[in-house]
C-alpha cells in the first residue's frame, strides 16, 4: 500500500531518491537526477520534494480516458485488432521541441487532470468494457511510475494486458520493476545521434538505447520502435541505417520499427509535414538492413501499414488505416500458405 498524504490521497511517497552532498533531494527515477529543495518540482512537473522525501502528486488523476485501437500506440504486433483503454496524466522528463501531445505533456495546470481512479477500480471498468489492455500514453509513464506499476498490477490480476507508451528514459533500478508491470511497450526511438536528443528533446541517447536493449533481452514484454521523422533532423539515409543496423545487432530482427509523419507541433511550427516518400524511405532502408517488419505511420501507405511474411512475403495483416483485416493469418501468427511464424503475441 501506498503512503499518502493525509490531506490529498493523489499525493504518495516514492521510493527512488536520495539526499544528495548538500542536502537537497535527488530523484534518482531519470537520468535528470533533479535536486530538488523542499516545496521545488523536478523538471517533470510532478515530482516534488516535500517535508524530506520525494513525492508523486498526480496519483490516481488522468488527464482523460479514450478507447482507442491498440494499431494506434502504435503496436502491430501485439493483440492486433483489439480495443485498448488509453489514459495519461501530465508532465514529461523530455523537453521535445516537436512534441505532438505538447498540450499534455507539457501542461503545468493540474485541474486538467480531473479524472480519478484508483488502481482497482481502473483494472474493474477495463473489465467490463470491450478493451483487452491498458495504455499509458498522451505523456510519459515512467514519470507516474508509482501509479503506472499499482495499476499494471490490478489489471494482471485481471488478466488485463499493459501497454507502456515511453522514451525509455528512466533508470536502472526503477526500469527493472516498470517493464516486469508490463506486458507491452512502443519506445520513442526519436533519433540515432546524440546532437538531436540535446537540441531537441533535452536529453541523451545512451540511457535510450540502455532501456532498449533491457527491455528485449531482460523481461516479458512485448517490444516495438516508433521514430517520429523529421525533415532535415533525423531523416538522413546515413542516420537510419546506422539506426536499424544498431537494431538488427542489438535487439534482433523481429523488433517492429515504425517510421511516423511529423507535423508542425509546439516549437517547431516552422517545419513542413514529413512528405511520405520519406517514409517509405526510411522503411525500405530499415529492411535492407535485415528488419523484418517496417512500417510507415500517420500517412495513407496501404503497403507500409501492412504486415507480410518475412519467408515468402504473404499478406499476412491488411491494413487500412485503423481497420485491419487478418487475411493470411491464423489465430497463432502462423502464415496460412508457408507456415511461418510471425513474431508478435497474437
Amino acid at each position: 500500500m501506498r503512503r499518502r498524504d493525509p490531506h490529498d490521497s493523489s499525493i504518495v511517497a516514492t521510493d527512488y531518491w536520495h539526499i544528495a552532498d548538500d542536502g537537497r533531494i535527488e530523484c534518482d527515477l531519470c537520468p535528470r537526477h533533479c535536486r530538488l529543495k523542499d516545496g521545488q518540482r523536478g523538471l517533470c512537473f510532478v515530482r516534488a520534494a516535500q517535508g524530506g522525501e520525494l513525492v508523486l502528486t498526480t496519483y490516481g488523476r488522468s488527464s482523460g480516458f479514450c478507447i482507442d485501437p491498440i494499431e494506434k500506440k502504435p503496436l502491430y504486433h501485439f493483440l492486433p485488432g483489439t480495443s485498448v483503454l488509453s489514459f495519461g496524466t501530465a508532465g514529461c522528463n523530455l523537453f521535445c521541441k516537436f512534441c505532438q501531445n505538447w498540450d499534455l505533456s507539457k501542461s503545468r495546470e493540474m485541474d486538467r487532470m480531473a479524472d480519478r481512479a484508483e488502481p482497482e477500480q481502473l483494472a474493474l471498468a477495463v473489465q467490463d468494457s470491450a478493451a483487452k489492455s491498458v495504455a499509458f500514453t498522451y505523456n510519459d509513464p515512467v514519470i507516474f511510475h508509482e501509479y503506472a506499476v499499482d495499476v499494471a498490477n490490478a489489471c494482471r490480476e485481471l488478466g488485463i494486458s499493459t501497454v507502456a507508451v515511453t522514451a525509455g528514459y528512466i533508470n536502472p533500478e526503477p526500469r527493472r520493476e516498470f517493464f516486469a508491470a508490463m506486458d507491452a511497450a512502443n519506445v520513442d526511438l526519436k533519433a540515432f545521434n546524440e546532437r538531436f536528443y540535446h537540441k531537441l528533446t533535452g536529453a541523451k541517447l545512451g540511457p535510450v538505447l540502455e532501456t532498449l536493449e533491457y527491455i528485449y533481452h531482460h523481461t516479458d514484454a512485448w517490444l516495438e520502435l516508433t521514430t517520429l521523422i523529421i525533415p532535415g533532423e533525423n531523416d538522413s539515409d546515413e542516420e537510419l541505417e546506422a539506426m536499424a543496423r544498431w537494431v538488427v545487432a542489438h535487439l534482433g530482427v523481429d523488433v517492429p520499427m515504425h517510421f511516423s509523419a511529423f507535423h508542425p507541433a509546439f516549437k517547431m511550427t516552422d517545419r513542413q509535414r514529413t512528405p511520405a516518400h520519406t517514409l517509405q524511405r526510411a522503411r525500405y532502408i530499415a529492411m535492407q538492413q535485415g528488419v523484418r517488419y517496417a512500417y510507415t505511420g500517420n500517412v495513407i501507405d496501404p503497403e507500409g501499414g501492412s504486415t507480410y511474411c518475412h519467408i515468402c512475403e504473404s499478406l499476412l495483416i491488411e491494413r487500412t488505416g485503423y481497420r485491419i483485416s487478418k487475411r493470411g493469418m491464423d489465430a497463432n501468427g502462423l502464415c496460412k500458405k508457408c507456415q511461418t511464424q510471425c513474431d508478435g503475441r497474437f
